[in-house]
């Protein structure tokens, strides 16, 4: 019988959360790390967003996590452009008008939003921005995911997305995992920190 397996990635910035692209994009093959055949990203980040990415060969988990009757939380560390005011942080989680995918609008579901100051040695990447330009940094925790919808947030308010990194899903944290680490992780300990 054939034992599924289950990883952790903290997804470097400027790579896609899949191993097969007709692109030239960086993709998770490229990470130190020889993965089996048939494991696959359970929900996705975007090629500039980086942060928590789970893996795993269960086909059933995607599933079980984001199709379930319970809706799993997300949280992401989010830098914007300017300085936000609680009144528009309180906007965010109280939920907003966004585009959907299919060029409707759509309101977001109340969420968790907090101002929090930046984290102590988060390493940089890209260009370093302006030492003038002013930024602020945000938690946001969500229960739904729709298409680029953290990005699409704080544009509603006004405010350009610098980075956007996932630290958790449910129980799991990135905590300090390095830059493009992977950490194998056992069943029990998957189901039991996601809530499954």
């Amino acid at each position: 019988m054939n034992t599924h397996r289950y990883f952790l990635v903290n997804k470097p910035y400027n790579m896609v959360s899949q191993f097969v692209s007709s692109h030239d994009v960086r993709l998770l093959g490229d990470l130190n790390f020889d993965f089996p055949e048939g494991t696959h990203a359970i929900g996705r980040l975007d090629q500039n967003s980086e942060g928590l990415l789970l893996l795993t060969t269960n086909k059933k988990i995607t599933k079980l996590l984001f199709q379930g009757p319970v809706p799993h939380k997300r949280t992401y560390l989010v830098q914007v452009k300017n300085k936000m005011s609680i009144e528009t942080a309180q906007k965010l989680a109280d939920g907003i008008e966004i585009s959907a995918k299919t060029g409707t609008s759509f309101k977001t579901t109340a969420c968790e939003v907090n101002i929090v100051e930046k984290p102590e040695g988060l390493f940089e990447i890209g260009k370093p921005l302006h030492e003038n330009v002013i930024t602020t940094w945000l938690t946001i925790t969500l229960t739904e995911g729709k298409f680029h919808q953290v990005r699409k947030m704080v544009a509603a308010v006004n405010h350009k997305c610098l980075r956007l990194i996932r630290i958790s899903i449910e129980n799991i944290e990135l905590g300090k995992m390095h830059f493009g680490e992977v950490i194998e992780v056992n069943e029990s300990y998957f189901f039991n920190k996601l809530c499954l």
